[in-house]
């Protein structure tokens, strides 16, 4: 069943399809990787454009301005903002459910009626920093230290590969609230952070390999005075709120890759069909049957298995052993989709005239992103241990 089908058949509004990707004629939103280029003043108005179509608050409550709808609506919508660009879907990723779920899903009354409604009418834009120089999957290392004075939190240290960082208004920033605890877990604490916040400013915006319309960058916190009543969750546990948001980041983000497999196949098929050899399309070739074969059943079944996983959690059913699990699937087989389209393309997939050198390097980034392919195994791993202790 196609994508869209699976979708009506679990209620989804079809509107979300009018998603725009140009080369298919949507009509709702010009989406590709020339955002990259857009001026301050131009991306804001794309992001405007995502709030009117509903997309940026789809798990948030309609008194704030969301959709009130699920995660399910949410992995399509990522899969198909991907499909078109796979930048433009990290970026919306970051904002839609790093940012805005977790203010959803863990802010009090009155942080949600502060931030909520511009992040999701696109007026402003979100992101979440967790990750520093020396400190990826493992979370629990960050030296970000936040030390209360008064009415206040005084933040110092960095943030690093903050996804929306040049970009973003508001942020959901972890730091070390009590740097002697044991196990070191318990000290972490979230914050809201606001750009223009005395002694937060961002850094160098990082040259990635792929993904390159989402702006990243380091941010760098000098005595940042945060007050207090922007402590998001409870104070010194912090790592709760991370780890359930961790588990709802990877379902979600695993829709980007969807996406990339998807648009692998809309170029590929088409050119098998067009270039000739040996007085031939090429795609009459047994080998370039499988490679067809291949990569649509490849993405067939990650797209399966995401979609169950989705409508598990809009259940209630949260299991971190899948949320991983389809991110690490997902993820490996874009990428070995996106080799397998450049091999269909041959030379011309080698060059940049054509996207499938761009698909590939957006490709990789999701096995690595949102914790590494090694850790979401260990996360599976472990999760099958702790039924035997």
């Amino acid at each position: 069943m196609a994508a869209a089908a699976l979708w009506r058949a679990a209620g989804g509004p079809r509107r979300w399809r009018a998603l725009a990707v140009p080369r298919r004629g949507g009509a709702g939103l010009a989406v590709d990787d020339t955002v990259n280029g857009l001026s301050a003043e131009q991306r804001q108005n794309f992001w405007k454009k995502l709030g009117e179509l509903g997309v940026l608050g789809i798990t948030a409550p309609a008194e704030y301005g969301g959709s009130a709808l699920g995660y399910l609506d949410h992995v399509l919508v990522m899969e198909e903002i991907s499909r078109a660009s796979a930048s433009v879907g990290l970026s919306y990723g970051a904002h839609s459910n790093l940012c805005i779920n977790q203010l959803v899903r863990n802010g009090n009354e009155a942080q949600k009626h502060k931030y909520l409604p511009k992040l999701i009418s696109g007026e402003h834009i979100g992101a979440l920093a967790m990750s520093e120089p020396n400190s990826g999957s493992d979370v629990v290392s960050m030296k970000l230290k936040a030390d209360k004075k008064g009415d206040y939190f005084v933040l110092n240290g960095n943030k690093f590969w903050i996804t929306n960082g040049p970009d973003a208004d508001v942020l959901i920033v972890y730091a070390k609230t009590d740097v002697n605890v044991v196990p070191a877990s318990r000290g972490i604490t979230a914050f809201i952070v606001e750009r223009g916040m005395p002694g937060f400013r961002t850094a160098q915006k990082l040259d990635k390999l792929g993904m390159r319309g989402s702006n990243t960058c380091e941010l760098i916190f000098e005595d940042c005075k945060v007050p207090a009543e922007n402590v998001l969750g409870t104070l010194s546990k912090g790592v709760y709120v991370l780890m359930s948001g961790l588990d709802l980041e990877r379902l979600v983000l695993s829709g980007g890759p969807l996406g990339l497999m998807q648009a692998v196949l809309d170029h590929a098929i088409p050119y098998l069909h067009v270039r000739e050899a040996f007085g031939q399309k090429i795609g009459h070739f047994q080998l370039m049957q499988g490679k067809m074969a291949d990569m649509y059943t490849r993405l067939m079944a990650c797209r399966q298995y995401v979609y169950n996983v989705a409508k598990a959690c809009d259940q209630g059913h949260f299991n971190a052993k899948d949320c991983a699990g389809v991110i690490l699937y997902s993820a490996e087989c874009a990428t070995q989709v996106a080799l397998d389209g450049i091999q269909c393309l041959g030379g011309n997939g080698y060059i940049n005239d054509y996207p499938m050198g761009r698909f590939l390097r957006d490709a990789k980034l999701y096995e690595i992103g949102a914790g590494t392919s090694e850790v979401r195994r260990l996360v599976i791993g472990r999760a099958f241990n702790a039924t035997f202790k």
